[in-house]
C-alpha cells in the first residue's frame, strides 16, 4: 500500500510539472524564457518527452489573458515577440538536430537506449520515407518526429539548403498555428485560463491517439508483409 502511495505521488509530482498553470506560477514571466529553452531541446536535442505543444498553446493563451509581460506593447507586441523568438529556437533546434545526425548519426543508429530509441528512429525514416521534403512540416505536428526528424535528416545527408528551406517553414507553421490558437481562444473566451491544465490534458491525449494510431498501423503493415512473404514454403516443397 506504501508502495502505491508513492508512485501516486511520484505521478502526481511528473504531471503538475507538465501543467502550464504550474509552471505559471512557479516561474510566472520567466516561463516565456523557459520556454525557449523546452522547445531548442525538444526540436534538436533528441529529448521527445517535453510539452512543446501544449508550451505553445498556453503561451498564446497567458498573453492574451495578461498573464505574462514580455516586452512593452501590450498584447500585440508580446505575441509578435513571442512568435519570433519562439520560431528562431524551434528552427535553431532543428539545426542543431540536422548536425548530430550528420556528424554522429549511424553510431546512434546502432545504439538502442531508452531515450533515443531505434523503434523512434525507424518510425521517423518511414514517415520521411512516405512524405519526403514536405516530412519537415508535417512531422512538426506528430510526437516524437517532431524531435527526430531533423536527425535523420542528417544521417541521410539531405542537401543543407534544402533542409534550412523545409525546417524554417515547418517552424514557422508550428509556432505560429499552436501559439495563435491559443491566443485567439483567450481573447474570445476570457477566463479559458482556469481551464488550461483540462486543455492540456486534452492535448496530451490527442497525442496518445496519435502514437496508438500509429502502432497499430505499423502492426497491421507488419502483419500483411508477413502473410505476403514469398519466402514461406508449403510442407511438400520443404527440404
Amino acid at each position: 500500500m506504501h508502495d502505491l502511495l508513492v508512485q501516486a505521488l511520484s505521478l502526481h509530482d511528473v504531471t503538475r510539472w507538465l501543467s502550464p498553470d504550474f509552471l505559471l506560477h512557479q516561474f510566472g514571466a520567466a516561463l516565456f524564457w523557459l520556454g525557449i529553452i523546452v522547445l531548442f531541446i525538444e526540436c534538436g536535442l533528441l529529448f521527445p518527452f517535453l510539452p512543446g505543444d501544449t508550451l505553445l498553446f498556453a503561451m498564446g493563451l497567458f498573453i492574451a489573458e495578461d498573464k505574462v509581460d514580455i516586452i512593452p506593447g501590450g498584447h500585440v507586441g508580446d505575441l509578435v515577440f513571442a512568435l519570433v523568438i519562439y520560431t528562431a529556437a524551434a528552427f535553431a533546434g532543428n539545426v542543431t538536430g540536422y548536425l548530430i545526425g550528420e556528424k554522429v548519426g549511424p553510431r546512434i543508429y546502432q545504439h538502442d537506449g531508452k531515450i533515443i530509441k531505434r523503434e523512434y528512429l525507424d518510425k521517423t525514416s518511414e514517415f520521411f520515407d512516405r512524405h519526403g521534403h514536405t516530412a519537415l512540416v508535417a512531422g512538426r505536428f506528430v510526437p516524437f518526429v517532431r524531435t527526430y526528424i531533423t536527425l535523420v535528416a542528417g544521417v541521410t545527408k539531405m542537401r543543407k539548403h534544402v533542409f534550412f528551406v523545409w525546417s524554417f517553414i515547418g517552424a514557422v507553421g508550428w509556432v505560429v498555428a499552436l501559439t495563435l490558437i491559443g491566443y485567439i481562444l483567450g481573447r474570445s473566451f476570457p477566463g479559458l485560463g482556469k481551464y488550461i491544465d483540462l486543455v492540456t490534458y486534452g492535448l496530451l491525449g490527442v497525442t496518445v491517439v496519435v502514437l496508438a494510431y500509429e502502432w497499430v498501423r505499423k502492426q497491421r503493415e507488419q502483419r500483411h508483409a508477413a502473410a505476403d512473404s514469398p519466402g514461406r514454403k508449403s510442407p511438400a516443397t520443404r527440404q
